[in-house]
């Protein structure tokens, strides 16, 4: 297409002469006389084709090594046309060869000249590079860019610097990369909390730094803080550290907590990359999550945002630019992410295989992220022992090949119903042929014991049958645990709303005896009672959660008070139904009356 454009033909004809022979378009656009000279570095029927279009005293000056042609048969094939095979070096020798860059400088100085076109790819795309070049389907030069190094003498930019892991990874540049410059970014810059302190702590160490407070989710504000950075220590890295939580499970999610999250990860990814997408950087690294690549109950929106710096980094790479998505695991040291997890959310992650990084394991993976050249890497600490214990079909895809390897050696597998929490049991048949208090009973401590170990607790005793699960310290997170622990034991499809539409063990119980025994008439006495139960139980966790004023308590109260007066009555009883023909003719005292009677 270069070479068309060169000779004047336009998209629109070489469209319409798509289907056309190329030789035959060449011949057109040089109104059948030919081309004068081809410089030629194919092989077999492309050099005949070359040959072929060459005008009468046309030369073909052959580079190539693999096809040589002998002058003479060429003139006696192809008559009126010069052929020449070369070899530059031998022929011409070094001062030949200096005589003609000279004379081709002087032209390209004049304008007389144009460089062919340059194409640049990443060295990482080396391959590709070579395989178009070896195919000839390329016009002009393919260059192979080597990336640049992180210049100790230049500026790394962090966002979300101020920050545990932004501090931490700020001090480890200073001491192991010996990076001299930083501009670590935060909303509060100097205001963030230990933000003056870690300021003097990198002084100490030779760093030169300054905490800026840019709202980076604001494609102006960063776009002015890339431009604003030293000339003599121009950007050399960044490292994208911010990010937000608002978990909540899908049903939960709403436009409003998915934008908050999205913004301080994905969107200000997106700014930070246009306003550095022209620089000659060292480094480009985002602060993923596992939870994008491997899934995590409850953070949707958050694997989201995530997901969407993973496929940056691809995007960067793809354009010849550095860039690498971290989808890091948990770390130990408490952040403001993670400053709310409990030992019992510890403990339950660790459940899953995925334990804690410490600082150390933590930045070294940082380093390795960073020298391994893929653009999305997972830095977790991955227990394959633990994964080996659970069920398969429990895991993230990109964790079962781990559980197999380990599984499959025997060091220190578990059965699939220890680990499942009797996954395997036919529960049908264990159930049959016991009592409806038994069988209770039997339903009850799975549901107990799985809650429990949801909890990080070590008795059963800590789960009573009658308590809330809400009260007993359950949330969107753990509840989805446990709807999955007891569907990996029983093998039945559970709601993922159950521990909110069942919140007691004693309720969840027979509702699972129930799903577990369909056909099974022993308990069917507590058919007609069990909804109501149920519906109590459910009125108990909105009651202990509602904000309500005075008033409203009151007529709440009234209002349960009146149904259990009706409960509470009988056909027997005395006073019997209440008449209210005669409501009409009532005097006030009666009306009184009535009222406080019938609403105490």
């Amino acid at each position: 297409h270069a070479v068309l454009e060169e000779m004047g033909i336009d998209r629109a004809h070489r469209a319409s002469s798509r289907d056309l022979d190329f030789e035959d378009v060449l011949r057109e656009a040089t109104g059948g006389r030919g081309v004068d000279v081809v410089l030629n570095s194919l092989a077999g029927p492309f050099v005949d084709a070359s040959l072929r279009l060459l005008a009468s005293g046309g030369r073909l000056s052959e580079m190539g090594k693999t096809d040589i042609r002998h002058p003479d048969h060429v003139a006696a094939e192809y008559a009126g046309v010069r052929y020449r095979a070369f070899d530059l070096v031998p022929d011409a020798g070094p001062d030949r060869i200096g005589a003609m860059l000279r004379e081709l400088r002087a032209l390209f100085a004049a304008g007389v000249l144009r460089p062919a076109p340059v194409r640049s790819r990443p060295l990482s795309r080396a391959r590709d590079a070579l395989r178009e070049l070896s195919q000839a389907r390329h016009t002009g030069k393919l260059v192979l860019d080597v990336p640049a190094a992180v210049d100790p003498d230049g500026t790394v930019l962090i966002t979300g610097g101020t920050g545990t892991l932004g501090g931490l990874v700020a001090e480890h540049l200073v001491r192991a990369w010996r990076v001299g410059h930083l501009v670590l970014v935060s909303r509060r810059g100097e205001d963030a909390p230990g933000a003056k302190e870690l300021a003097s702590r990198l002084a100490e160490l030779g760093a030169r730094v300054r905490i800026a407070a840019v709202d980076v989710t604001d494609a102006a504000a960063v776009a002015d803080l890339v431009a604003g950075i030293d000339p003599e220590h121009p950007l050399t890295g960044v490292i994208h550290a911010t990010g937000l939580l608002d978990d909540a499970v899908v049903t939960s999610q709403t436009p409003e907590r998915i934008a908050r999250v999205w913004a301080a990860k994905a969107t200000a990814a997106a700014h930070l990359h246009a306003a550095t997408a022209h620089l000659r950087l060292g480094m480009f690294v985002l602060f993923s999550s596992a939870a994008g690549t491997l899934g995590s109950p409850g953070q949707a929106n958050y694997a989201a945002a995530n997901a969407f710096c993973d496929a940056l980094a691809a995007h960067r790479r793809a354009a010849g630019l550095p860039g690498v998505s971290v989808a890091w695991g948990l770390w130990a040291d408490t952040s403001g992410m993670t400053g709310h997890l409990a030992e019992a959310d510890l403990a339950r992650m660790a459940r899953t295989g995925v334990n804690a990084l410490g600082t150390r394991q933590g930045l070294a993976l940082l380093d390795a992220a960073v020298q391994h050249g893929g653009g999305h890497v997972v830095a977790a600490g991955v227990d394959p022992r633990t994964l080996a214990g659970l069920p398969a079909d429990s895991l993230p895809a990109a964790l079962r090949a781990l559980a197999t390897t380990v599984g499959g050696s025997g060091a220190g597998r578990r059965t699939a119903a220890a680990a499942g929490g009797g996954q395997q049991v036919d529960w049908r048949a264990r159930l049959a042929g016991l009592s409806t208090a038994e069988r209770h009973r039997l339903v009850l401590n799975l549901v107990r014991g799985h809650a429990a170990t949801v909890l990080g607790h070590a008795d059963v005793d800590a789960v009573q049958a009658d308590a809330s699960f809400k009260e007993l310290g359950f949330d969107s997170l753990t509840a989805v645990e446990l709807r999955n622990r007891l569907a990996a034991a029983t093998g039945l499809r559970l709601p993922a709303a159950m521990a909110f539409d069942y919140p007691e063990a004693a309720v969840l119980a027979e509702y699972l005896l129930e799903r577990l025994t369909p056909d099974d008439g022993a308990a069917a006495g507590t058919d007609a009672v069990d909804p109501v139960l149920n519906e109590l139980a459910r009125l108990d966790t909105t009651l202990a959660t509602l904000v309500t004023d005075e008033e409203g308590r009151q007529r709440i109260a009234k209002r349960l008070s009146g149904l259990l007066t009706k409960w509470n009555g009988s056909p027997t009883d005395p006073a019997g139904p209440t008449d209210f023909s005669a409501l009409e003719s009532a005097s006030d005292d009666e009306m009184f009356e009535l009222i406080d009677r019938e609403l105490p």
